[in-house]
């Protein structure tokens, strides 16, 4: 299922609207920002839900994580115990009691450092992972948005070498 979700746009994210770089810890901190796309992980659990009531599957996973994250606040606990009610009460097989759906959110308590280290165990190769934001046109990570500066972040607390290929001109 292809989601586009430029055609809502306000956000960094999916409109011509420029990526911040270059925050410090605080200022990723401090206020949900403009890289925010509305709505996204209601979206993508919405769609998740649907597929599994089609399936007659109970559990919906998603990476959402509240530590070490921008702000976002579909990526809280509040909204997962949100959704999972809604899930509960929106659909016929939960109406019928069928299925009792259930909103796993595996890395919502992790550190990113302590996400790396968990993957790095799994054998995920990192170099074929990207965080950023802003890419350069070859691909590489900018070194300089809010997902680099909290991957590196998490690489260095993790004690694990960083395989993000960054763009020539990133860091600068």
């Amino acid at each position: 299922v292809a989601i586009d979700l430029r055609a809502f746009g306000g956000s960094a994210l999916t409109a011509d609207i420029a990526v911040p770089k270059d925050r410090d810890d605080a200022a990723i901190a401090s206020a949900i920002p403009i890289t925010y796309v509305p709505a996204r992980n209601t979206i993508f659990l919405a769609y998740a839900l649907g597929y599994a009531e089609v399936l007659g599957a109970a559990d919906i996973f998603i990476g959402v994580n509240a530590l070490d994250y921008s702000g976002y606040p579909d990526c809280r606990p509040a909204f997962v115990q949100a959704f999972e009610s809604v899930a509960n009460l929106a659909t016929k097989a939960a109406v019928e009691g069928r299925i009792r759906f259930r909103v796993h959110t595996p890395l919502i308590a992790m550190t990113k450092a302590n996400i790396v280290r968990l993957g790095s165990g799994l054998g995920v190769d990192y170099a074929l992972t990207i965080s950023c934001y802003d890419p350069a046109a070859d691909g590489g990570a900018c070194g300089r948005c809010d997902a680099c500066r909290l991957r590196r972040k998490g690489f260095i607390e993790a004690g694990l070498a960083d395989p993000t290929y960054y763009a020539p001109c990133a860091m600068r």
